[in-house]
């Protein structure tokens, strides 16, 4: 019973990859392309370019209820509000395990504002995000503590 039960096990991981735990080679292929996208869209402002290179053409959940599903609805959305605009985003840390990542950054839409704290968490297959959550926090003028948001 044991072996047959390995085998049920190992055959489901097989067929379910996203069962089977992390490995470090693909925990850090994950990150290297969140990293690599929010640098280029957000601190070098070339979001458009980007998207192409890292969101996936065919597979992009948007779980922003501001934001539509697809490659295309970035672009023509937030990355044309990007271009646009003052926005940029300073990434003050990326986490990673397998194939999410987790991106904490201040992102300003203009240089003299305080901004917002934001947290991004990405999903990666096969090298393009294909999902994606966020999470922001304006920044107060003050707080009731010493400590900063990041």
């Amino acid at each position: 019973k044991k072996a047959f039960g390995f085998f049920v096990f190992a055959t489901v991981v097989s067929a379910f990859p996203a069962l089977a735990e992390p490995t470090q080679d693909s925990t850090a292929k994950t990150k290297e392309v969140v990293a690599a996208f929010n640098k280029m869209a957000f601190e070098d402002r070339r979001p458009v370019e980007a998207a192409q290179k890292y969101i996936s053409a065919t597979q992009y959940i948007q779980h922003n209820p501001q934001g539509k599903d697809g490659r295309d609805s970035f672009i023509n959305g937030f990355a044309a509000y990007v271009v646009g605009s003052e926005f940029r985003c300073e990434t003050k840390r990326i986490i990673a395990e397998g194939d999410l990542a987790v991106v904490h950054a201040l992102c300003k839409d203009k240089p003299s504002d305080r901004g917002d704290a934001v947290v991004d968490i990405f999903r990666v297959k096969q090298g393009k995000i294909v999902e994606h959550w966020d999470v922001v926090q304006p920044i107060p003028e003050k707080a009731n503590n010493t400590n900063t948001m990041f």
